[in-house]
C-alpha cells in the first residue's frame, strides 16, 4: 500500500475512535466540550496514534481494538499541547491549520481549560487500555516522561528561554529532542510495549522514534 493512502486510512479510523470516545458537545457543560472537540477536530495527521499502531503491529500485536485508547490518548495530549503553545502567553498564534485557534474562538480562560480537560481526559481514556497491568503501568512510565520536564515541558521551557540567549547548536538539538522527539519516540516506544514486544525491538523503535521527532521538528520549523 502507498505511504499516503496507508496514513489516511490510518487517520479516518482514528478520526472514527476519537468521535466515539470525546463527551459530545450538547453533554454539561457543552461549553467546554465544545471547545474540546473544536481542537481535536481541527485537523491534524494523527502521527503519534498512528505510530503507536504501526509500532504495535510490527512487534506482532494482533488486537488493535485493545489498545486504541492509549493511541487515541496520544493525540489529546497532542492537543492540550497545542492549545496552550498557541495562547498569548507562549507563542501567541491566532491561527492553526487554517482555523482561529482555541484562545480566539472561546476565549483565553476556557482554551486554557479546554487543553486541560484533554489532558485529564486522555489518562482516564488511557486506563481503558486492555493489557495487564504491568504493561500499562510500563507504558504509562514511559509516556509521562515524554511530556513532562524530561520531554516536552522541558522543550518548550528552553524554546522560550533561548529567545534570550545567543543560537547554540546544543540547546537546539535539546528543544528538538525534548520538544517533539521525546513524544514521537515515547510513541513508538509505547506501541512496541503493549504489542509486548522483545527488549531489543523496543529499545530499537524508541531510538529511531528520537531521530524521527528530531527530524520532524526541524522541518516543521524551517515551513
Amino acid at each position: 500500500m502507498d505511504i499516503r493512502e496507508y496514513l489516511k486510512k490510518e487517520k479516518e479510523k482514528i478520526d472514527r475512535y476519537l468521535e466515539k470516545y470525546l463527551p459530545p458537545e450538547g453533554a454539561y457543560p457543552s461549553i467546554i466540550h465544545k471547545a474540546m472537540r473544536y481542537s481535536v477536530f481541527a485537523g491534524g495527521k494523527r502521527l503519534r496514534p498512528i505510530l503507536l499502531l504501526t509500532a504495535y503491529r510490527a512487534v506482532g500485536g494482533k488486537k488493535e481494538e485493545d489498545v486504541m485508547p492509549f493511541a487515541c490518548s496520544l493525540e489529546l495530549i497532542h492537543t492540550y499541547s497545542l492549545i496552550h503553545d498557541d495562547l498569548p502567553a507562549i507563542d501567541n498564534d491566532d491561527m492553526r491549520r487554517g482555523k482561529p485557534t482555541s484562545h480566539k474562538v472561546f476565549g483565553e480562560a476556557i482554551a486554557i481549560l479546554a487543553g486541560d480537560a484533554l489532558f485529564s481526559f486522555a489518562f482516564e481514556l488511557m486506563l481503558k487500555t486492555r493489557v495487564p497491568p504491568g504493561v500499562l503501568r510500563k507504558a504509562m512510565e514511559v509516556l509521562t516522561r515524554a511530556i513532562g520536564t524530561s520531554g516536552i515541558i522541558g522543550g518548550q521551557v528552553m524554546d522560550i528561554e533561548g529567545e534570550k540567549l545567543e543560537p547554540d547548536p546544543r540547546l537546539l538539538r535539546y528543544i528538538h529532542s525534548h520538544k517533539t522527539g521525546a513524544f514521537i519516540s515515547a510513541a513508538v516506544e509505547i506501541g512496541g510495549i503493549l504489542g509486548r514486544g522483545k527488549k531489543k525491538e523496543i529499545e530499537a523503535l524508541r531510538k529511531g522514534g528520537g531521530y524521527m521527532g528530531m527530524a520532524f521538528q526541524i522541518v516543521d520549523d524551517i515551513l
